[in-house]
């Protein structure tokens, strides 16, 4: 099993990125969250296969088709604990 955590940057706000990332997540076989953060962020714990985690973090290089991904930060996720599902959470 493997745990990431994303930062997304750019215009991802306002866009469906959660829900897309909710729809992706469900094709991919992964658990974790997603968020938007009060910065203009979004974030993301993705956890479950490397290959599904890693296509996860493929997607989200380009998101949903409004979507503009400047970066996106990589952090091990493992502290965040391993999810049942995944989940649309709050802003935060």
């Amino acid at each position: 099993m493997n745990s990431k955590l994303l930062r997304i940057h750019g215009k991802v706000q306002g866009v469906y990125y959660r829900d897309n990332a909710v729809a992706q997540a469900g094709e991919l076989g992964v658990t974790g969250w997603v968020r938007n953060r009060h910065d203009g962020t979004v974030e993301a714990l993705v956890c479950g296969a490397t290959e599904a985690v890693e296509a996860f973090i493929n997607w989200a290089h380009s998101g949903p088709t409004d979507a503009r991904v400047d970066k996106i930060e990589l952090t091990d996720g493992s502290q965040h604990g391993m999810p049942l599902a995944f989940e649309r959470w709050p802003t935060r």
